[in-house]
């Protein structure tokens, strides 16, 4: 007979995961009207195409971090970065078909070097270390990138605070960022993994962070719109 308890427990485990795929893919797919400009307009202009290449590297660590090689039942990390490793190359992809010569040949070497960072670390991963201490290795690889990718946003949160102005500052995105950061944090908990909870919940915070400076900011403007015209004479 199956333990109710622990059948709830799974349950929501899953629906926590689930849930955080559901946000990576709108996060995934933000960058589409970009892309739509850059078709367009067949040329990059001056867009980089940095970001993308290191998420697709950060997708594919956290990837096998999550594989049966490395780790046991955390398959809804494997989902949500085979997904976003997809997008990524696209996004890179695209980058080099539609970028000037220069341009074009640094983001293929990037792509180059993307593939023999993944390489190495699988080829490291599996010839020097087994059981715990390989899922250690991995684990805190894909917890550096994890942190560096959500420390990103840092630098917008510095604009806003700089300027007092969202302009640069997307309310969607930010909600998006932080509603996956949160789901996943609930996933790695309930999983009681480390590696999964701790580079999320710093990005829950990071996010809470922008979306209550967009809430304070934007107030702020709005109040600032509505103050009376003061007319010299």
């Amino acid at each position: 007979m199956v333990d109710a308890g622990s059948s709830l427990y799974e349950f929501f485990t899953y629906a926590a995961g689930v849930v955080g795929n559901l946000f990576a893919f709108v996060l995934f797919v933000s960058p589409l009207p970009t892309f739509r400009r850059i078709f367009r307009n067949k040329s990059t202009e001056q867009f980089s195409g940095l970001p993308y290449v290191y998420s697709f590297l950060n997708c594919l660590i956290v990837l096998w971090y999550g594989l049966p090689w490395v780790s046991q039942g955390v398959i809804l990390v494997v989902t949500v970065n085979s997904v976003g490793a997809l997008f990524h190359l696209s996004y890179v992809t695209i980058f080099i078909v539609f970028s000037d010569n220069w341009k074009k040949y640094k983001m293929f070497g990037l792509l180059l070097g993307v593939f023999c960072i993944f390489a190495l670390v699988i080829y490291v991963s599996l010839e020097f270390f087994h059981g715990y201490a390989r899922q250690d290795f991995v684990g805190y690889l894909s917890v550096a990138s994890l942190i560096s990718m959500f420390a990103s946003p840092l630098f917008i949160i510095n604009l806003v605070i700089r300027t007092k102005s969202v302009e640069f500052m997307p309310f969607y995105l930010s909600l998006a960022t932080f509603l996956m950061s949160i789901s996943f944090f609930t996933y790695g908990l309930f999983l009681h993994d480390f590696y999964v909870y701790l580079p999320n919940g710093i990005g829950a915070v990071l996010g809470l962070v922008q979306l209550l400076l967009y809430a304070y900011y934007s107030r702020k403007s709005s109040n600032t719109s509505r103050l009376p015209l003061l007319v010299s004479g």
